[in-house]
């Protein structure tokens, strides 16, 4: 959800998924909320299966789950996946898959492509109040499938001590790509790299939809990474690296674009609210304000990852896991899991709550009302992989070049 995948995660994630799709191709039949199948009579024994960020979560969950099995009456089960990608996959390709489990959005349309996921999102209390966005992410084929989790967004990150050092002010917290720049350029003039940036489309992304540009259509049918708009959003990009104005983290020595910025190595950087853990517990001396991204030539624009509480379309035990699921994604709820593992809550309706808890997170879940998600389509593993890899020439490469790569890969595994 938060970080990209790591080449063998990748691969793992591919293997997963070609297991899944195989085993649909070979007649392995999913259920899509048609069948017939009967019930087991008596309270249900739900099975959870979770891809948990640490203790806190697993506690949250363990907890929130017991209280639903008290007052419901039925047991729930929950465990926290080794490698929830590979586990996932192969118990949807099987005939016993647990019957609630967290949803990747990068994964998700492969799930979806292939049956193996109950189309209940419509039946959850209120599903409106999810952030457009976000019921956007895990829909499929005009069908709302299942409810966000949770979510995180892209926000940037300054250095107060860097910052003020470099002689700059609030009144220099750039707001547009101009503006970050001439800060940018200002921060350079007295020896600081300015910005750190993950050399991947999770981070450079976000500049493609600030220029109006992603890489398919909004209905998952289309290719657009050639369009005029993501030209220019990664020719920005390109003329901040070679103007040595951002760096990716691998240049400064860092692992990601939170240890650059926690290292003191860039005044700025861009990443997610899970940067809060880490500066905390590895980087508390460091002083830092987060704002919304920079708009750009098509206004605000940022990325969102995102879980969704998907039910398996095979499971015995559907009408429990629907109820499961609301109270899972119940406001209160939400605030509980935000309180107690830093998550923001999928609903409209938790915001003044939030922002009420959580005063310094306020760019991040303004975020929501403009984020893109993950590419929505199936199969995308290997060509955004491709992508990501040129990422990393960007600096002397023609963005023209990679781009059309791109489309033409993409078009090529959307079927034409």
């Amino acid at each position: 959800m938060r970080r990209t995948l790591g080449l063998r995660g990748a691969a793992v994630a591919v293997l997963a998924a070609g297991t899944l799709l195989a085993s649909a191709a070979c007649g392995d039949s999913f259920d899509d909320g048609g069948s017939t199948a009967q019930q087991p009579s008596g309270p249900a024994a739900l099975q959870i299966l979770i891809g948990s960020s640490g203790d806190a979560e697993t506690k949250a969950v363990n907890d929130a789950a017991a209280a639903w099995a008290s007052k419901s009456g039925n047991t729930a089960t929950v465990t926290p996946a080794q490698d929830l990608t590979q586990q996932l996959g192969q118990a949807l390709a099987g005939d016993n898959p647990p019957d609630v489990f967290y949803v990747d959005a990068g994964r998700f349309a492969d799930y979806a492509s292939v049956g193996a996921l109950e189309p209940y999102g419509d039946k959850v209390d209120n599903p409106n109040d999810f952030y457009q966005s976000l019921k956007d992410t895990f829909t499929f084929e005009g069908k709302f499938y299942c409810a966000p989790k949770d979510f995180s967004t892209l926000a940037l990150e300054i250095n107060t001590d860097l910052w003020t050092k470099a002689g700059l002010t609030d009144a220099d917290i750039p707001t547009t790509w101009d503006q970050l720049k001439a800060a940018a350029q200002k921060l350079k003039a007295k020896g600081t790299m300015p910005l750190a940036i993950g050399d991947t489309r999770d981070r450079v992304g976000a500049f493609m939809v600030q220029s109006g540009g992603w890489i398919i259509s909004k209905d998952g049918k289309q290719a657009t990474a050639d369009s005029a708009e993501n030209v220019a959003a990664l020719t920005y990009v390109q003329s901040l690296l070679k103007e040595g104005l951002a760096a990716y983290p691998k240049s400064l020595d860092a692992g990601w674009g939170g240890e650059a910025f926690g290292k003191g190595k860039a005044a700025m950087v861009i990443e997610g609210n899970w940067i809060k853990g880490a500066m905390t517990n590895d980087f508390p001396g460091i002083k830092y304000t987060v704002h919304e991204l920079p708009a750009g030539p098509a206004g605000k624009g940022t990325l969102s990852f995102t879980n969704c509480w998907g039910i398996a379309a095979k499971s015995k035990f559907k009408e429990q896991a629907i109820d499961f699921v609301k109270a899972m994604t119940s406001v209160d709820q939400q605030m509980t899991y935000a309180k107690a593992f830093g998550v923001m809550p999928s609903r409209q309706s938790a915001k003044d709550q939030y922002t009420a808890a959580f005063p310094a997170d306020q760019a991040f879940i303004a975020g929501a009302e403009y984020a893109q998600g993950p590419v929505n389509a199936p199969k995308m593993d290997s060509v955004l992989a491709d992508f990501d890899a040129s990422l990393n020439t960007l600096a002397n490469a023609d963005p023209k070049t990679l781009l059309g790569t791109l489309q033409k890969n993409t078009q090529a595994n959307l079927g034409g």
